[in-house]
């Protein structure tokens, strides 16, 4: 029995300093991924920001293609982020007859090449979103965000799953809110499993 006692005490303790600290090490995580939660749910509301959209035609000054026929998206892509200012990594290229495209993605801005293969005029459309709050909504969604981004979605994911089960731990252990807590916690799995339900059917 002494035994018994000593592990719940010290499962009680641990789950305290776990929750606790992990709390705290994501509570900028949290508050972040939460208000633009609320934000992506509402793409209408633009708070103060608005997209911008802008086109701009011209002439490549070099050769589209090298010697041997293959489209020079190297070069291209060079001009575009040197003399045009385009930004963000290269979602990918393709090309169709005598045109071809280079797609940039960053969060919160999109810009598309075309080029002709023959004569190499050009026509750049970049969209850039709300300078912050579409740029936030992007990185919620690890939209265009590179590698590093996606790690910290994943750790940010692991934490609120520490939180969660030590703030469940932390309750068996208290005896005046442990039925009230597991009521509320059944209560919110119901109703979000009705909501699933409802969503899918």
């Amino acid at each position: 029995m002494a035994d018994i006692a000593q592990v719940k005490r010290a499962t009680n303790k641990w789950s305290r300093v776990i929750h606790v600290y992990t709390s705290m090490a994501a509570l900028l995580l949290v508050l972040f991924f939460g208000i633009t939660g609320i934000t992506l749910n509402h793409p209408t509301w633009s708070i103060g920001d608005s997209s911008t959209s802008t086109t701009e035609t011209g002439v490549l000054p070099m050769a589209p293609t090298a010697a041997d026929g293959a489209i020079d998206y190297l070069s291209v892509s060079e001009f575009a982020r040197n003399e045009l200012g385009v930004s963000g990594q290269v979602e990918g290229f393709d090309s169709t007859g005598t045109s071809a495209s280079i797609r940039y993605r960053q969060p919160g801005y999109a810009a598309d090449l075309t080029f002709s293969t023959t004569n190499g005029d050009y026509e750049l459309v970049t969209e850039q979103q709300g300078m912050f709050w579409g740029v936030m909504n992007d990185l919620h969604k690890g939209r265009h965000a590179g590698t590093s981004w996606k790690w910290l979605i994943d750790v940010a994911g692991l934490l609120l799953v520490v939180i969660s089960i030590s703030g469940l731990v932390m309750q068996l252990f208290l005896r005046k809110r442990r039925t009230a807590a597991l009521v509320v916690s059944g209560v919110g799995v119901v109703v979000m499993l009705i909501l699933i339900w409802i969503t899918l059917s």
